[in-house]
């Protein structure tokens, strides 16, 4: 008898569907769960592997003839921020992050309402409801944060809890290597300050605090032009047949 068959993860593979960013291919995913006292470090192990987490799900490509998507993570210690970014960091100096327990709010939800009605109208959350966007939020079995950027309250000094306007959110997993960004969203009327951008280079930041040498972006889908920012953040990895792979920028194997 088998005594370890219960808490082994199970995978399973998803039938064909048309695919989000390349229009002419077809996708496949293969995915498990996490849940339970094991999902953290199932999570870390998977992740590694280049899964991503949804709710309490984790998935791969596994397309049958197409290989475009490649997990992506920074490498924290040795990346510089170039002369845009620290253009973006200067623009954003008037925020204040926080990070807090996963727990959503109305406030987020309104911002995430205006982030996938401006951005993703077509996609396949574009008619999630506030339940949806809590369950998005909550349902996680590992060590999920969700962080606030607002704009500094004059005269606010440094409240446990700022209260200014809310201008961008993160939801963020804490491995034992890194943070994997899951999902972010923030207002796109404040273009000029490129929000998606100074969301990342703030991770970058928290990591290298916490000791942390990655931040995970997730998929960077060649062909795919909306993917194109994952690759400005160098030095990074790239998840390849023989593991992670160094990437300095176009002049490296990819």
């Amino acid at each position: 008898m088998n005594t370890h068959a219960t808490s082994s993860p199970q995978f399973y593979l998803t039938a064909p569907a048309a695919c989000p960013y390349l229009p002419q291919e077809m996708e496949r995913k293969v995915f498990t769960h996490l849940v339970g006292e094991r999902a953290p470090e199932l999570n870390d192990l998977l992740t590694q592997g280049g899964f991503r987490r949804s709710q309490n799900i984790a998935y791969r490509p596994a397309c049958e003839s197409c290989r475009a998507c490649i997990s992506v993570r920074i490498l924290v210690n040795e990346f510089e921020p170039r002369r845009t970014m620290r253009r973006v960091l200067a623009a954003n100096a008037d925020l204040v992050s926080r990070d807090y327990p996963a727990e959503p709010s109305s406030e987020q939800y309104s911002l995430f309402r205006g982030y996938l009605d401006a951005r993703h109208q077509k996609g396949g959350m574009s008619d999630m409801s506030v339940l949806d966007y809590a369950m998005m939020v909550e349902d996680t079995h590992v060590n999920t944060r969700i962080i606030e950027y607002r704009l500094r309250e004059e005269g606010a000094g440094l409240k446990e809890r700022p209260q200014g306007e809310l201008l961008a959110v993160a939801l963020t997993d804490r491995m034992g290597d890194g943070l994997s960004m899951v999902y972010s969203f923030y207002d796109t009327e404040r273009a000029d300050r490129s929000l998606g951008t100074f969301m990342i280079l703030d991770h970058i930041r928290r990591a290298k605090a916490l000791g942390l040498p990655h931040v995970y972006l997730g998929y960077w889908v060649k062909g795919s032009r909306k993917m194109d920012y994952k690759t400005k953040f160098l030095p990074q990895e790239h998840l390849m047949p023989r593991g992670w792979e160094r990437y300095d920028g176009d002049s490296a194997a990819s």
